[in-house]
Order: structure tokens, then sequence, then C-alpha cells
């Protein structure tokens, strides 16, 4: 099974190593816009997931400080990031690519 972050590095090689028509950007424009979705909701359990941990840090009377650096250690906040860069890297694509078919309608040469 391909993960959501597997289909978003997919297509940003694509993007990234190829010579992109105006019809592959809109088809390329509704997938990512179509994984976005998924990105919201692997960012809102991660961030869920992260404050359970750090929450346990700082009941152990630990330091607020000090709790969140060890927080930032565990595999919650790694997933936190990697759900939230996820979600960044497909809104800069989007925008990439909405750019490019701007581009191209502006002048009919480049499509």
């Amino acid at each position: 099974m391909v993960t959501v972050r597997e289909r978003v590095r997919d297509i940003q090689t694509e993007v990234r190593d190829s010579v992109i028509g105006p019809e592959r950007a809109r088809v390329l424009l509704s997938m990512l816009a179509g994984l976005l979705g998924h990105c919201f909701e692997a960012v809102r359990l991660a961030d869920a997931d992260y404050a359970a941990v750090l929450l346990g840090f700082l009941e152990s009377g630990e330091r607020v400080h000090l709790s969140r650096m060890r927080a930032e250690l565990t595999p919650a906040y790694q997933r936190k990031r990697e759900a939230k860069d996820t979600r960044d890297l497909v809104v800069e694509l989007m925008r990439s690519l909405k750019y490019l078919l701007r581009a191209m309608e502006s002048d009919p040469a480049r499509g």
C-alpha cells in the first residue's frame, strides 16, 4: 500500500524532473488537492499524540523547557513534524502547479 508521503514524493519528483503540460499539471493539482485532506487529518492526529506525550512529561513535575526537549526526542514529535512537512510540501506543490498553469495560459507558446 502506497502512503500519502510516497505519493507526494512521486508527484514532487515528476514536477521537478519533467516538462509538464497543462493537462498533466491539472491532473497533478487535482491529486494534490485530494491528498491535502489526508495531510490535514495526519497533522491533527499527530498533534494530539504529541500533546499527550508532552503532557506526560509536564505532569512528571519536570521543568517546562526540559519537558519540551524530552518530548521532541520522541517518535510522536517526529511523526508530528513529518505530517506538517508533508502538508507544507503539498501546499507548495499546489502553488507551483497553479503558477505554471497561469503562465501557460498567459503564454500559449509555453504550454
